[in-house]
């Protein structure tokens, strides 16, 4: 009892001290106008100080961005005086189009590009084999993997019999589509299993529903009652509202609808937009064709140059000659990735989008404000990380695994994925993709010690630093090992 009222009297008298010191630096403040010798200082803190929690750093910014466009005009001046003026856009479209793949021009990418449609119609058929009770599940499933796997088989086959009629871009926008290709198959393959397993499910409860009936329970009665009822009424509503179910859904223009629009996850029933917005559509458009265009004509004006240059510097390996030429790759690569981020998931996604009323336009988070690694990666790419969530991770964790091996599970397939990207256009196997990849894991552990230990800005600032120094890093190992591989003359 004692202790308790000592408590309340120390309470009160902190209490009292602390009116009391307020009470003194107003009668101070009072005091200090009032005197003759006009006093202009107060207690204040400088405007760099945390403490100052001042937050309007516009002028800065603006700053920042004039010399970073400074710096930019020197270099592109720099680059034209040492190079000359390189961009061709009658080569690019040699190239783009495929005028160069082959010897007899018989557009090998393209003819992959066309066969696609086939592996696709295979697996709507197969679903609907499957629906119709003409093929088992488990037959059936067998064969949709079966599939998938020759999906992303198919262009490494082709390219290891007939790899010199391709050229790298040509093979490259191949791998690229027969990759989506194999994300969207295995969404569409898994989607229908999980609305079959549902079907068989409601059917099964309606049975013993029917059971209970010969041995009556009346609270059994009555929940199974409410039941029904409610999904009556859903189906009601569903039916009014035009949505589709299983299998209603399997028919060529629902699958190609999925196969176009952007989005790597399916669904029945995807949200849509009431009208096409010619003004938006039109704005993206012109993105789509800018973008493209400058994305080309920074690679051959400045990527080129800059990685052909460095060859010879990390065949020598000098660890000072080396660094030195990756600060300077670092800069046009890092801003070629960033107009690359930008057409992809801003101009030619919401493009496709709008054509396609699809409604779900949330593409990209704000990665540029990520504290670590594991926000950038879940932020950067939503397409892909929805499907890894969906498709990978969540279905792990379902079967009683724990989140860590989820994680390791999707950054393993994710890693492999680079890999398949680079390699195979290549014609080349290493894993500098793959061991990258996996290399995020525990450097997504230092970016959060930093961001918990330092603070928010030195995670984000080792975010940003794995991005610039990063990407310029593994281009110069593939392009040394492909120029020491292709163009060193033999000895």
């Amino acid at each position: 009892m004692t202790s308790e009222s000592e408590e309340k009297a120390l309470r009160y008298r902190r209490a009292q001290s602390v009116t009391r010191a307020e009470e003194i630096t107003e009668k101070e403040k009072k005091f200090r106008s009032l005197q003759l010798d006009r006093p202009c200082h107060k207690p204040r803190d400088s405007l760099f100080s945390w403490s100052s929690e001042f937050a309007d750093f516009t002028g800065l910014v603006n700053w920042g961005f004039l010399m970073l466009t400074i710096g930019g005009v020197r270099l592109f001046l720099e680059n034209i005086l040492k190079y000359g003026f390189r961009v061709n856009p009658i080569e690019w479209i040699i190239v783009l189009t495929g005028s160069n793949e082959g010897q007899n021009s018989q557009y090998p990418s393209l003819v992959l590009l066309i066969f696609s449609v086939v592996p696709v119609v295979i697996s709507l058929l197969i679903e609907k084999s499957i629906a119709v009770d003409m093929i088992s599940e488990k037959v059936g499933l067998a064969l949709q993997v079966s599939n998938i796997i020759f999906v992303i088989s198919l262009p490494m086959a082709v390219l290891h019999f007939k790899g010199d009629e391709f050229s790298f871009v040509g093979i490259s926008t191949v791998c690229t589509h027969y990759l989506i290709l194999f994300l969207k198959l295995w969404s569409y393959v898994q989607t229908n299993h999980w609305c079959r397993c549902g079907i068989k499910k409601r059917f099964a409860k309606n049975t013993l529903r029917r059971q209970s009936l010969s041995a009556p329970n009346w609270n059994e009665l009555v929940n199974a009652t409410q039941e029904q009822t409610a999904e009556e009424e859903l189906n009601d509503d569903a039916a009014a509202a035009g949505l589709t179910k299983y299998p209603d859904n399997l028919y060529l223009k629902d699958l190609f609808y999925f196969m176009l629009a952007p989005t790597l996850c399916y669904e029945l029933n995807f949200p849509r937009t009431v009208r096409i917005r010619k003004r938006f559509l039109i704005k993206r458009m012109l993105e789509v064709m800018f973008g493209v265009n400058l994305v080309l004509a920074l690679f051959q004006q400045w990527m080129i140059p800059s990685v052909t240059n460095s060859v010879d510097t990390f065949s020598r390996m000098d660890p000072i000659r080396i660094t030195e030429r990756l600060l300077k790759l670092s800069v046009p690569n890092h801003l070629i990735w960033l107009c690359f981020f930008y057409l992809l998931f801003h101009s030619f996604l919401n493009l496709m989008g709008e054509l396609l009323q699809f409604a779900d336009r949330s593409f990209y988070g704000d990665w540029w404000n990520s504290n670590n690694i594991a926000v950038f990666w879940r932020s950067w790419n939503l397409p892909v990380h929805r499907w890894a969530v969906r498709h990978v991770y969540t279905p792990i964790t379902m079967k009683g695994y724990s989140k860590s091996t989820a994680g390791a599970v999707v950054f393993l397939i994710s890693a492999l994925f680079h890999e398949y990207l680079v390699s195979v256009p290549l014609q080349m196997f290493r894993v500098w993709a793959f061991l990258g990849m996996m290399a995020q894991p525990p450097l997504s552990v230092i970016s959060r010690f930093a961001e918990v230990r330092f603070g928010r800005r030195w995670g984000n600032l080792i975010v940003w630093s794995s991005l610039i120094l990063g990407q310029p890093l593994a281009i110069m190992m593939y392009y040394h090992d492909y120029a020491v591989a292709h163009f060193t003359p033999a000895q």
